[in-house]
């Protein structure tokens, strides 16, 4: 049985880092591939998006999510499950409209949960599972 690899995902890999968060973005065990959640990092500082729309925050980690498959071998056409974490059930219909413009098709399974608070200023987090192309 192959071994359960961790897989680097950069720049994303390193602003974790600087939280100290005890997790790898993504594992992979023989074809499938995990992906941790992340919040919202903008793409030019390295930061949260503090600020940002519930959608452009949904557009940022569904990047983010696309770059994590693409890096591992897969893609968002072979994602299998995500789970959506959001802060309000009233936002919704606005994440599920950003999520279907990435997943067009055959979405994958899903769950979307309400959480009360993050350890961060972010409303969103999505993560997933994937068969590896």
């Amino acid at each position: 049985m192959p071994a359960r690899e961790v897989i680097r995902v950069e720049p994303l890999s390193t602003w974790l880092d600087r939280w100290k968060a005890p997790a790898s973005i993504v594992t992979r065990h023989g074809d499938t591939v995990y992906v941790s959640g992340l919040p919202p990092f903008d793409p030019e500082t390295g930061q949260v998006a503090v600020g940002a729309s519930v959608e452009r925050q949904a557009e940022l980690v569904l990047e983010q999510l696309k770059l994590c498959l693409e890096t591992a071998g897969s893609s968002l056409a072979n994602a299998l499950k995500c789970n959506v974490y959001c802060t309000s059930v009233e936002k919704f219909a606005a994440v599920n409209a950003v999520y279907a413009r990435y997943f067009p098709e055959s979405p994958p399974a899903r769950i979307f949960v309400c959480v009360p608070a993050w350890f961060g200023p972010f409303d969103i987090e999505i993560d997933c599972i994937a068969a590896r192309d």
